[in-house]
C-alpha cells in the first residue's frame, strides 16, 4: 500500500522515472520511504540503455562512467548490490526470460520502448555487460572518491605519490595540542596562566576545544604572536574600549537622571506610579554611575530589571491610559537611545578568552600540518582541501575537464549531508548553475534527514544548490513504507472525536480555575498583595481545610515575605491598590 508523502515544495514537480531529464543539474527531494534507492537504480538503467530521447543523456554509459556518491561504505555496498540486481533483472526481462507481468511497471514500460527485437537484444546485452562490470562501478564515498582523484590526477593536483592516508588523526592532533601547551603555556606569568586555566582547565579541555574549532579559524590568525602577547593585546584593546564606554556614559547618566527627577510625581506626568518608581529609577542610575566612574566592574547584573525600566522603548507599557507621548530633549533622546545599545556594546568588547581560543586553533592547525608533512601522511579533510585547491589552481580548468570527461554523470546521494567544501567541488566540476546538456549532476536528498552536522554538513549548502538548480526541482511524492493496515487505521480514527474532559475532571479544573479568575479580578481593583492575601486565605480554608485563624496568619506572613522580596530586595514594584495607598506602601 502506498500513501502520499509530504507535500512537494513550491516549484517542485513529481519525478517520473521514465521521463526524468538525464542531463544538466537537477535537485531531487526524497523523504524517507519514497523509494530513493529504487529511483537511483531506475535512472541508472536508463543511463546504461541511453534511454529517453530528448530526456536522455547524449550517449549510453557503462558503470565506470556513472559516478554515484554517498556518505558511508555500507551505503555504497547497498547501492552497488541494488543496482547490480536491477541490471540483472532487466537483462533477463529483455531476453524474455521473465514474463512481462512478473516485473514492475517501470521495466514493462522500458520493454515496451524497445519493441524492435534487434534493439531489445542490444539493450539486453548492454544491461548484462553493465551488471558484469559492476565491480568496476564508480560508486564511492565522497572521501574515497577524492582520494582516487588525487591519485589518478597526481600531476594536475600536485599530489605526492608516497603519502599515506590516516583515517584517525587523533594521535597527531593530541601531539600538536601537547606541543602547543608546552610551548605557549609553560612560560606564562601567573596572571596570564590564571586566565588560560579559566578557558582550558587541562590539556584535555584544550584538545576538545581545538578539535571543535579546526577548519573554522584561519591558520595565519595571530601569526608570529605568542599566546602571552595575544592575551596582552586583547586585554589592552578591551581596556581601551571599556574606558571609552565609561567616559561616554559619565555625562549621559546625569542627563537621564535629570529627566527621571523631572517626572516626579509620576501621576502628574501620565505615569503609572506603581511601575514608574522614582526611588527605583534613581537607584539604578546610581549603579550605572558607579560603573561609569570605575567603582563597579560589572553593570549588567547590577541593573537587573533596570534594563527595561530605563529603556524608553518600553515606556508605553507603563503609561496611564489616555496619557500622551513622552517628550524628550535631543540630549535625553541620545542618552536613552544609547542605553538600549549598551548591553550589546559590552558584549562586543574584545575578550581575551576568544583571542586565546583563536590563537590555539590556528597554532595547533599549523603544527598538525607540519607533523603530517614530516610523517608523509594526510587526512580526509586534507583530501577535500587539496582537490579544491587543485581545481582553483592554474591547471584547475584542465583538471576539471578531465574529471568531468571521466564521469560525465554524477548522482550525489544523501546530498543534505554535504558540507560547503564538498558542494564547492561538485559545483566547480559540473558547473551547477550552467545546466550543461553534455553533463549531468543529480543531487538527491532530504534536508529533514540531515545527520552529519558534526562533519561539517551545512543546510546552507543545500539551499545554495536549490538556488543554483532553480526551476529544476523534482520530488518523490509517494511513501511506500506505510502498510495498508496502518493507512486504514489512520483513516478510520482520523475523524473520531475524543472527550476532552469528563465531568469529574471538569469539576477539578473549575475548583482551581475559578479561584484564580477571582484572584485576577480582585487584584486588578485592590492590588496584587490584597488579592494574594484573600486567595491564599480562601484556598487554605475551603480547599485545604485549615482553621480560619491559622489560614489568616499564614496568608499575612506569606504576603509580607512577597513584599520584602519584590519591593525591597529586587526593587520591583508590583500592582498596588487602595489598601497599600492607605498604608503608604508605594
Amino acid at each position: 500500500m502506498s500513501t502520499p508523502a509530504n507535500p512537494m515544495k513550491p516549484g517542485s514537480q513529481a519525478l517520473q522515472p521514465l521521463h526524468f531529464p538525464l542531463w544538466g543539474s537537477r535537485l531531487i527531494e526524497a523523504s524517507a520511504g519514497t523509494g530513493k534507492t529504487w529511483t537511483i537504480a531506475a535512472l541508472y538503467l536508463r543511463l546504461v540503455l541511453g534511454h529517453g530521447g530528448e530526456h536522455g543523456f547524449v550517449r549510453p554509459l557503462m558503470p565506470p562512467d556513472i559516478l554515484v556518491m554517498t556518505f558511508t561504505r555500507a551505503a555504497t555496498r547497498e547501492l552497488s548490490d541494488r543496482i547490480r540486481a536491477r541490471l540483472l533483472e532487466a537483462a533477463r526481462c529483455f531476453r524474455g526470460e521473465l514474463a512481462p507481468d512478473a516485473v514492475d511497471e517501470h521495466l514493462q514500460s522500458l520493454l515496451h520502448d524497445y519493441a524492435d527485437p534487434a534493439a531489445r537484444q542490444q539493450a539486453a546485452w548492454r544491461l548484462a555487460m553493465a551488471a558484469e562490470g559492476m565491480d568496476e562501478a564508480s560508486i564511492h564515498t565522497i572521501d574515497a572518491w577524492c582520494q582516487r582523484m588525487l591519485r589518478e590526477h597526481a600531476f594536475d593536483s600536485a599530489s605526492l605519490f608516497d603519502e599515506e592516508l590516516v583515517a584517525d588523526e587523533k594521535a597527531l592532533l593530541t601531539q600538536a595540542v601537547q606541543d602547543y601547551w608546552r610551548q605557549q603555556c609553560y612560560g606564562l606569568g601567573a596572571d596570564a596562566l590564571a586566565q588560560v586555566l579559566q578557558v582550558w582547565p587541562s590539556v584535555d579541555a584544550l584538545l576538545a576545544d581545538v578539535q571543535a574549532l579546526l577548519g573554522k579559524v584561519p591558520e595565519d590568525a595571530h601569526a608570529g604572536s605568542s599566546l602571552g602577547q595575544t592575551l596582552a593585546q586583547a586585554q589592552h584593546e578591551q581596556h581601551q574600549q571599556l574606558e571609552a564606554l565609561r567616559a561616554f556614559w559619565r555625562s549621559r547618566v546625569a542627563v537621564m537622571r535629570g529627566f527621571v527627577l523631572s517626572q516626579d510625581p509620576p501621576k502628574d506626568h501620565g505615569w503609572d506610579g506603581r511601575s514608574f518608581s522614582i526611588k527605583n529609577l534613581s537607584g539604578w542610575l546610581d549603579k550605572l554611575q558607579h560603573w561609569a566612574d570605575g567603582q563597579d566592574a560589572e553593570v549588567v547584573p547590577a541593573l537587573a530589571t533596570g534594563w527595561t525600566r530605563l529603556n524608553h522603548t518600553t515606556w508605553a507599557e507603563i503609561r496611564k491610559d489616555g496619557a500622551g507621548p513622552v517628550h524628550l530633549t535631543s540630549a535625553e533622546q541620545e542618552a536613552f537611545a544609547a542605553f538600549t545599545t549598551l548591553q550589546a556594546a559590552l558584549q562586543a568588547l574584545p575578550q581575551p578568552s576568544t583571542a586565546a581560543r583563536r590563537h590555539a586553533a590556528a597554532s595547533v592547525a599549523q603544527r598538525l600540518r607540519q607533523l603530517k608533512q614530516q610523517q608523509g601522511t594526510f587526512g580526509f579533510a586534507d583530501m577535500l582541501e587539496r582537490l579544491d585547491a587543485a581545481l582553483h589552481s592554474a591547471s584547475g580548468e584542465r583538471l576539471r575537464q578531465r574529471i568531468a570527461s571521466q564521469y560525465p554523470v554524477a548522482l550525489i546521494d544523501e546530498f543534505q549531508d554535504t558540507s560547503p567544501l564538498q558542494y564547492r567541488l561538485f559545483a566547480r566540476i559540473y558547473r551547477t548553475a550552467d545546466n550543461d546538456p553534455e553533463r549531468a549532476l543529480l543531487l538527491i536528498g532530504d534536508p529533514k534527514q540531515a545527520i552529519y552536522g558534526f562533519r561539517g554538513a551545512d543546510i546552507y549548502s543545500y539551499l545554495q544548490a536549490r538556488q543554483a538548480t532553480e526551476g529544476r526541482h523534482y520530488a518523490l511524492s509517494v511513501n511506500y513504507r506505510s502498510t495498508q493496515a496502518l493507512v486504514q487505521a489512520v483513516i478510520k480514527h482520523r475523524d473520531r472525536k475524543a472527550v476532552f474532559l469528563t465531568r469529574e475532571q471538569g469539576q477539578r479544573v473549575l475548583s482551581f480555575s475559578l479561584p484564580m479568575a477571582a484572584f485576577v479580578l480582585v487584584a486588578n481593583f485592590l492590588g496584587l498583595y490584597v488579592g494574594l492575601l484573600l486567595y491564599l486565605f480562601g484556598a487554605m480554608v475551603f480547599q485545604g481545610g485549615y482553621r480560619p485563624l491559622k489560614a489568616g496568619a499564614i496568608s499575612v506572613a506569606s504576603v509580607l515575605i512577597f513584599y520584602v522580596v519584590f519591593e525591597i530586595w529586587f526593587q520591583v514594584p508590583l500592582l498596588k491598590g487602595p489598601v497599600e495607598a492607605w498604608l503608604k506602601l508605594h
